[in-house]
């Protein structure tokens, strides 16, 4: 849920040519660690999320920079999630449900051109939904090696969007997002894991103005991951490499035809650390440099991620 709406019809200087960005929010390195499962079983759970993006270069197909003067994007989002695993049971697994609502507290973008190729706005993102399904833990002689889940989310346009906008909080569409999520234990202290979503977007009926006298925009498909690994050098303490990568797999349509030279592609890896006050409370730090960009901003992000259990 990561990525704000780039939507971002940056006028290419000298011609009549704009460059735009489909994909919505998606969840790109908001979750690391132990992801396969709850950490403290049944019962309601509260996360809080705070989030920096920084990124000087937007870029086109061929990973270049857009022709602007200037092409730096920094914003800083918060986004609540609410879990609640019940005791509802089907076979070896039981039933939950989660909530993501992000709010976008800072938002900035620099064209060069006192905004008048790119323009912003901050606010309340989309809401996100889904009910999920949590399979028991598969134990060993030395506690848990495997725990899995899946999730069938569904990303609402109940966000600020401005078809005046080049860059908005909401993407003004629905989007079917479901994911499994799963963690390895290694050793009791090594583990590995991922989460892989599948993205399916619906239209847009009231496209951005770049797109000109266009009745509705569907974004392509895209299939993302977050992926971490880490090992607990105390208790309390856990150090890791975290990462995520996202490719669009089919093309934008306009008016129900396939645009060509606008699928997005990204990866990002970087340093991560754990620390568990209890088995109720956790606090998780993460940075992502991103690499290999096509069709979208280049930058970094740094997160906090609190996670209590009630």
């Amino acid at each position: 849920m990561n990525n704000i709406r780039y939507l971002a019809c940056a006028l290419a200087l000298g011609s009549g040519a704009a460059q735009a960005y489909d994909l919505p929010v998606v969840n790109l390195g908001l979750t690391s660690f132990l992801d396969g499962g709850l950490p403290a079983g049944p019962g309601w759970y509260l996360q809080q999320y705070f989030q920096n993006y920084s990124a000087n270069r937007l870029v086109d197909k061929n990973g270049d920079k857009l022709g602007l003067p200037k092409t730096q994007l920094d914003y800083q989002v918060a986004v609540t999630q609410v879990s609640y695993l019940s005791e509802l049971r089907v076979g070896n697994a039981s039933l939950g449900l989660n909530t993501v609502l992000p709010i976008v507290t800072r938002m900035k973008v620099d064209d060069g051109l006192n905004n008048a190729a790119l323009k912003d706005q901050g606010g309340v993102g989309d809401w996100l939904i889904g009910p999920f399904i949590q399979f028991d833990p598969i134990m060993g002689p030395d506690g848990p090696r495997f725990v899995h889940r899946i999730e069938l989310q569904v990303n609402l346009p109940t966000g600020e969007y401005s078809d005046k906008k080049d860059i908005n909080p909401g993407n003004n569409a629905v989007s079917f997002n479901p994911y499994w999520a799963a963690t390895y234990w290694f050793t009791p202290d090594w583990t590995a894991s991922v989460r892989a979503h599948y993205l399916y977007n619906f239209k847009n009926h009231d496209p951005n103005y770049g797109f000109g006298d266009a009745d509705d925009i569907q974004a392509g498909q895209a299939l993302h991951a977050n992926f971490a690994t880490e090992y607990a050098v105390t208790p309390q303490l856990r150090l890791g490499i975290n990462g995520y990568w996202l490719k669009q797999i089919s093309d934008t349509r306009v008016d129900g035809h396939e645009v060509s030279g606008r699928r997005e592609k990204v990866w990002a890896i970087g340093p991560g650390a754990m620390y568990s006050f209890s088995k109720d409370d956790h606090l998780v730090f993460n940075a992502y440099f991103e690499q290999d960009v096509e069709n979208r901003p280049d930058g970094s992000r740094l997160q906090v991620r609190y996670i209590h259990h009630f």
